[in-house]
């Protein structure tokens, strides 16, 4: 039986080192990465760039206080094209605007990559699936059943049974905090934010009362200060 040309052993050394050496330099790039995105996320950057860590929190847990959202486990693509939509003025916000302007593409692709390894939030809340629809649960039966004779769906059809996203596309609701959540959905709903995939969200967002988008929030989301003094809302802080 022919099993084909056996390799000189001076050729399977030659690509031993080769593969070896691939790794070694994909292992060096990676850590080169890491280290980028970890000193952007815990120092800034020479450009004055603050510390991400200085809103986001020590670990990306957030502040559910302050409003500013946990990024920690999420995709460093969602991440990374967030903060790049920040830059190019498809996603507005007075706080996050100049940073993203300032930080290069390595910086934000090594600062995605950063927040992306670290062990995401799993809020202790457990969301309920509410029977029946009353002015007290809006907020939950819109976002586990939405409303089909308007064409709106679910916000669980995206993000999950229990709001812990889904993909890279679909990020976590469960547990950020409700002023951030219901920002965003007014961003969507006054053209402020970029549409995301397939356009999904200023369709949504259209199709719900401001009272209907605070009520979906407050059952995501967490503690939460006033709207109007939330630094998310486009004011000055």
């Amino acid at each position: 039986m022919n099993h084909g040309p056996v390799q000189s052993p001076r050729r399977r050394t030659a690509k031993t080192l080769l593969c070896a050496s691939l790794l070694l330099a994909w292992t060096w790039a990676a850590a080169q990465t890491n280290d980028l995105g970890r000193a952007v996320a815990l120092n800034g950057t020479k450009t004055g760039v603050a510390a991400c860590i200085a809103c986001h929190g020590m670990q990306g847990e957030g502040d559910m206080i302050g409003g500013f959202p946990r990024i920690a486990g999420l995709s460093s693509t969602y991440i990374e094209a967030q903060l790049s939509a920040y830059a190019r003025g498809e996603r507005q916000s007075s706080l996050m605007q100049t940073p993203a302007e300032h930080l290069s593409a390595e910086e934000r692709q090594a600062v995605a990559q950063y927040f992306s390894q670290l062990p995401p939030y799993i809020p202790p809340q457990t969301l309920r699936d509410p029977e029946p629809a009353t002015p007290d649960n809006v907020g939950a039966w819109l976002a586990t059943r939405g409303r089909w004779k308007q064409g709106l769906a679910a916000c669980a059809q995206c993000h999950g049974a229990t709001g812990l996203g889904v993909g890279a596309a679909f990020p976590p609701l469960t547990g950020q905090a409700a002023s951030y959540l219901a920002l965003q959905l007014q961003s969507w709903k006054n053209g402020t934010r970029a549409p995301g995939p397939m356009a999904l969200m200023p369709q949504i967002a259209g199709k719900l009362s401001d009272s209907e988008i605070s009520a979906v929030a407050a059952y995501y989301g967490g503690p939460t200060a006033p709207l109007h003094n939330s630094p998310w809302s486009g004011a000055k802080p």
